[in-house]
Formats: C-alpha cells, structure tokens, sequence
C-alpha cells in the first residue's frame, strides 16, 4: 500500500512530536511505499524562510 505523508507527519516524526499517532508513527518507520509530495517540501521550505518552522537537522537530513 502507497502512503502520502502530509506535512505535518513528517515534520513530527523527525522532531519526535507526542501529537504523532502510535498508528502514523508505526507506518512511517516500516518504510515501505513512502511518498512525499513536493508541495511539502516547498511549504517547509517557505515557513523556514519566514521563521514560522524551527527545525534541529538540516534540510537534507529532513530529506532523508
């Protein structure tokens, strides 16, 4: 089964969010069929830019 990550799943996983479900959590590290969409990582990009998101990793870790 293919999985679109939303933004804020990915943005939570990476910063180990508690508002990150059991259920999402769980899909996120089998790591089978990931996707994420480009709109993501042009709205990471954005709110980066503009000072609304702070993240500890760098961009290309988020990436990956």
């Amino acid at each position: 089964m293919a999985v679109l990550l939303d933004t804020h799943v990915v943005l939570w996983y990476v910063t180990q969010n508690p508002s990150l479900s059991l259920k999402a959590r769980e899909i996120v590290e089998a790591k089978s069929d990931l996707f994420f969409s480009m709109a993501s990582v042009w709205e990471i990009a954005i709110k980066l830019n503009i000072g609304k998101l702070q993240i500890y990793c760098s961009f290309d870790d988020l990436l990956a």
